[in-house]
C-alpha cells in the first residue's frame, strides 16, 4: 500500500480494522470452542468500533492535518495478511490473542513510523494522540481478554 497523504494512512487503517473484524468473523464460523467463539466475537465488534471511530475523527478533523504529505510511505498488503491468515479449528483463546496482538502491532508500528517521518507539528501530535489511544485501547482489551477466564 502506497501512503502519500496522513488521510491515506488513516482511511488504511481504518479498512485495515475492517479486515482483522472480518478475519475475525471467519474464523469465528471455524472455530470449536464457545469460549473462543465468545472471543472473536468480541474482537469482530471491536474492530468495527474502531474503524468507525477512526472515520468519526477523520470527518472532524482540521483538513490542513489531513492533507499531510509524505514522500511514498509503502505498508505491507495487510488485507492480503488477514484473507491469508489462518487457525486450526482448535485454536486456544491464546492463539486468538496472539493473532490479535500481531495485527495490532503491525498498525500500531506503522503509525509510529510515520509520526518519525512527520515533520508537521500538528499531524505529528494527532497522530502522537491516535498512537496513545491505540495502546490504551489495545491494554484494554487485553486485560477485558484476562477477565474472560475468570467466567
Amino acid at each position: 500500500m502506497r501512503i502519500q497523504q496522513l488521510r491515506d494512512l488513516l482511511e488504511y487503517v481504518a479498512n485495515c480494522r475492517l479486515d482483522m473484524a472480518q478475519l475475525y468473523g471467519r474464523l469465528n464460523n471455524q472455530a470449536d470452542s464457545a469460549r473462543v467463539k465468545m472471543m472473536l466475537e468480541y474482537f469482530e465488534s471491536h474492530q468495527k468500533h474502531v474503524a468507525e471511530k477512526l472515520r468519526d475523527y477523520m470527518d472532524e478533523a482540521p483538513v490542513r492535518v489531513l492533507d499531510t504529505w509524505y514522500k511514498d510511505f509503502v505498508f505491507e498488503d495487510f488485507t492480503k495478511r488477514c484473507q491469508d491468515t489462518m487457525l486450526p479449528a482448535n485454536m486456544s483463546e491464546d492463539d486468538v490473542l496472539n493473532l490479535h496482538l500481531d495485527l495490532e502491532n503491525r498498525l500500531i508500528g506503522l503509525l509510529e513510523k510515520t509520526v518519525n517521518s512527520t515533520t508537521a507539528e500538528d499531524a505529528r501530535t494527532a497522530l502522537e494522540g491516535l498512537i496513545r489511544v491505540e495502546k490504551i485501547q489495545q491494554q484494554r482489551l487485553v486485560h477485558s481478554t484476562i477477565r474472560m477466564d475468570d467466567i
